[in-house]
């Protein structure tokens, strides 16, 4: 297995496309609170808008990306960037304005553009081979892990050295320069499986997605941990006596570990069931966690950072794959917009967790706390999963389709080849 495949004019086009789009998810959290900071109640208020950025993208994630159509798929994704590009700009463009119209801006920023990763991430998958599938994932973590490496520095020289304004300005232009970007991409993707809503031609799509609920729970376990080290971490290491100027640079390390696991998890197939590959990565990414927690010296913990966000990005690619095989080809973007959600979610819920527990607990019994909230996620997915896997290979039997159970199982056999789960949710 190979990059080769992925080498090509139209995945540069998706690459350009994927970074206006996403780079200014990146930014927006951050450039939020530069904005506002010099307010009365700047920093508060920062934080409320950014919660307002998230909330619009947790809302709009699964709501739009439910009501992607194939045969309208670039004109769907250019209106939510182009409406997600009007709320950045007008972030930019009216600093000043009352709070609550700026927490507007930001929900509609972060909410109509939210179906565009599941969009984005289903045409790239067009443009590949079936067989390098799995090295496109990887290549779209790998750009990812990029993009949250730079934005922050981006942004806060942008906000310090030039204006407040600028980061949410540049991320309006990047929003309307991916929007031109989707007409260098495909106008589609493959249709087929479950129909629309209306169920015409197979289950109701909303209870295709929902039978799916096991993915779904690992993958926001798999953020969360992310977000328990971003959100923490200042206040960990102002415990151990270390310059909170560290943040930066440690985060850094694990976003560009991020991007390594990415580019090894792709050279090769791996041994295993998708799912114990997804408790196996989310296990060592916990201990990390756990150890950048206990671990006294600013080494150890860049360390254990960086092996942590490895292991993090081989997890959530696990769990892209995993979507693959246990949705049918029409039900893939809105199955990427929920996880989009998902994540989010779990991101957002570990940070709430932690946030409450530093009240009252040291910063290092707040992530201990958050990394056992995190395994309990992993377990109750993982069992989600084995247990579907016995009823689709019961149902197979019954149905006389001559499969295993284990091929009901919607991973990879042991030459990487796809073998899909029936859809029952």
């Amino acid at each position: 297995m190979t990059y080769r495949d992925v080498v090509s004019r139209q995945v540069l086009a998706w690459a350009c496309t994927a970074i206006g789009a996403r780079m200014p998810v990146a930014m927006a959290p951050l450039a939020l609170v530069f904005l506002v900071r010099e307010r009365p109640g700047g920093y508060s208020l920062g934080a409320i808008l950014a919660a307002a950025y998230v909330l619009g993208e947790i809302g709009g994630a699964p709501v739009l990306g439910m009501r992607l159509r194939a045969e309208r798929a670039r004109v769907q994704l250019a209106a939510g960037l182009a409406v997600g590009t009007l709320g950045f700009l007008g972030l930019g463009v009216f600093p000043g304005a009352h709070p609550v119209v700026l927490a507007g801006f930001a929900f509609v920023a972060g909410g109509a553009p939210a179906a565009a990763t599941g969009g984005l991430r289903t045409l790239l998958s067009e443009l590949v081979p079936e067989r390098s599938v799995a090295q496109a994932l990887s290549v779209e973590s790998i750009l990812t892990a990029g993009v949250w490496a730079v934005s922050p520095a981006a942004v806060a020289g942008l906000a310090l050295g030039v204006a407040p304004r600028v980061p949410l300005l540049l991320a309006a232009g990047l929003m309307a320069w991916s929007v031109g970007g989707l007409w260098l991409l495909p106008a589609r993707w493959g249709a087929g499986g479950v129909e629309g809503a209306d169920g015409a031609a197979g289950p109701p799509l909303f209870r295709v997605l929902v039978g799916a609920w096991p993915v779904y729970v690992v993958g926001a376990a798999s953020l969360a941990l992310l977000g328990l080290s971003e959100l923490v971490l200042p206040a960990l290491l102002e415990q151990r006596g270390i310059g909170v100027g560290w943040s930066g640079p440690l985060l850094t390390g694990m976003a560009v570990g991020g991007g390594l696991g990415a580019f090894v998890y792709g050279l090769r197939g791996w041994p295993g069931l998708l799912r114990t590959r997804s408790v196996v990565l989310m296990g060592g990414t916990s201990v990390c966690v756990a150890l950048a927690a206990l671990i006294p010296a600013t080494a150890g913990i860049a360390v254990a950072l960086v092996i942590g966000g490895t292991l993090q990005s081989g997890a959530m690619l696990t769990r892209n794959l995993s979507l693959r095989q246990v949705l049918p080809p029409n039900a893939l973007a809105a199955g990427y917009s929920v996880m989009y959600a998902a994540a989010g979610a779990g991101y957002a819920a570990t940070g709430s967790l932690a946030g409450a527990l530093l009240k009252v607990a040291a910063p290092s019994t707040a992530i201990l706390a958050g990394v056992c909230l995190t395994v309990g996620m992993t377990g109750v997915g993982w069992w989600g999963e084995v247990r579907w896997a016995r009823r689709s290979g019961r149902m197979a039997s019954v149905m006389g389709e001559g499969e295993t159970a284990e091929a009901g199982t919607g991973d990879f056999d042991a030459e990487g080849r796809s073998v899909r789960m029936p859809n029952v949710p």
